[in-house]
């Protein structure tokens, strides 16, 4: 969202209380900003019997934004956050399949310690025995917690002697079995560029287009909700209730009244608190993920993580699959993925870190061709270091792109939710995809706490997978992206 900021000087300073809309009148909520928070949220609160809820999107269609491709169910893919993270992860994660069942690339994802880094994959151990007991509780406390598979094959060690009779064996058709998981990457990977053990974890993949798709024939099931594109939000002003909102759809200008608010604009959420006179201290984060199509690839592949110290060159590679050839490929490296200058905080003067402008210009305008083949080649070359033979790949498309927000100051903050300003405005400031749920629950709770929910929730409509994936092809196509990026893994 972008906003007009030649605000009124009188924004909230308007009498305000905290009374429940009359019982005659249905509370109305405003949501602000359609990425995966807010359309999560929206959702939430549809299912709320007594709201109404209004959907504000500026873009096309629901759920843009950073790269997603990883559920985080674990947070393995990031060793220097702490464990209380990795379990906050871990159950939202889970929560998200049980509200999104059709979004889930069901792959496991193989974690590797390079020769060439200081780590030690044993370090990794304490970690994922912790994470494997707190899904053997969530499991036993509630069967449909299993959305990861069984608790007691959460995670799997393989010593090089394994790997190597593993590159021997035939490739199955489908893979049945953690080893069969592990026979593409055996036959492609340099033995002696890697730290053994590897590790195999049940860390799905996560699709940005299927997700999209969910949220949007999911809310198109309850006539009570609103959905807003192609809305621009001009100005926001407190009307002693509520909030005031001006916006512009299809050229015209409008104003709506609302009695909540939630702040749902990603990594401009600090526009929204500056208007509001919300002060908040985030760091903002432009990165990307680029596309290669690699002919040679054979069997059907897991995940891989190749750990890396972050920002130097030898950050972390993530090789991420689709199918046909197509992976998804990050670099944690200032050459690929991150972005000199690609990292800014807020400051005293404004609750919104200001980007460079050429990486702005990336977000509204897109990129020159020259820097997507240089890049895209850039993350090939850091792949194939670990997997020679992937040097044969090449760019496969316009790079997945866009900023996140991190509240605070810590860059390695990944489990956070949402946060609550003074009066009926609430911001959510997930970093992960898995965390919108959380936040959204956190809305309904501290709104059943202020006495505007009775209870009464409804069920989300049950979606067919063929529609989803359906509406997720169209979606990824009309984003100038290949198909593949839109179907579950061997679907053609």
């Amino acid at each position: 969202m972008t906003f007009d900021l030649q605000t009124c000087a009188e924004l909230l300073t308007h009498p305000q209380t905290e009374a429940v809309p009359g019982a005659e009148l249905r509370p109305r909520i405003a949501v602000i900003g359609g990425g995966v928070a807010g359309s999560t949220v929206a959702l939430r609160l549809a299912q709320q019997g007594e709201l109404d809820v209004v959907l504000m999107e500026q873009g096309p269609s629901l759920v843009n934004g950073p790269p997603m491709c990883h559920l985080h169910a674990g947070g393995n893919l990031y060793r220097e956050i702490s464990d209380a993270q990795c379990l906050k992860l871990l159950k939202q994660s889970i929560d998200t399949l049980k509200l999104y069942p059709h979004v889930a690339n069901v792959r496991p994802t193989v974690i590797a310690v390079p020769t060439r880094d200081a780590g030690d994959p044993l370090a990794l151990l304490p970690r994922l025995e912790k994470v494997r007991a707190a899904y053997h509780a969530l499991v036993q406390q509630d069967p449909d917690n299993a959305r990861l598979g069984a608790p007691e094959d959460y995670f799997r060690l393989f010593e090089r002697t394994e790997l190597e009779a593993l590159r021997e064996a035939p490739l199955p058709q489908q893979p049945e079995c953690p080893e069969h998981w592990m026979i593409p990457l055996a036959k492609t990977l340099d033995f002696d560029t890697v730290q053994w053990p590897l590790v195999l974890v049940q860390e799905y993949g996560l699709s940005l287009f299927r997700l999209a798709a969910s949220a949007e024939l999911s809310l198109a099931g309850f006539p009570q909700v609103e959905v807003m594109c192609g809305t621009r939000l001009l100005n926001v002003e407190a009307n002693g209730a509520g909030w005031d909102l001006h916006y512009q759809q299809g050229g015209v200008s409008r104003t709506m009244t609302v009695d909540y608010l939630v702040n749902a604009c990603g990594y401009r959420t600090g526009t929204l608190d500056d208007v509001l006179g919300e002060p908040r201290q985030r760091l903002v984060e432009f990165k990307a993920a680029y596309l290669a199509r690699w002919p040679d690839a054979v069997g059907t592949w897991p995940e891989v993580i190749f750990h890396g110290e972050r920002g130097t060159p030898e950050g972390m590679a993530q090789l991420t699959p689709y199918g046909d050839g197509l992976f998804q490929l990050h670099g944690m490296t200032e050459s690929i993925t991150l972005f000199k200058s690609g990292l800014v905080a807020s400051d005293d003067r404004s609750a919104q870190p200001r980007l460079a402008p050429e990486l702005e210009a990336k977000i509204v305008r897109g990129w020159p061709e020259s820097v997507v083949v240089q890049r895209s080649r850039a993350a090939i070359a850091h792949m194939s270091h670990f997997l020679p033979g992937f040097i044969s790949a090449e760019p496969g498309g316009k790079p997945l792109f866009g900023a996140q927000q991190i509240p605070g100051t810590d860059p390695s903050l990944r489990a956070a939710d949402v946060s609550f300003g003074r009066h009926r405005y609430a911001r959510t400031e997930i970093v992960k995809a898995s965390s919108a749920l959380s936040a959204a629950n956190a809305i309904i709770d501290s709104l059943a706490e202020q006495g505007w929910l009775q209870g009464d929730e409804r069920p989300v409509p049950m979606l067919e997978r063929d529609a989803v994936v359906n509406r997720a092809v169209e979606l990824a196509e009309a984003r100038h992206y290949p198909p593949q990026l839109a179907r579950p893994s061997g679907m053609k």
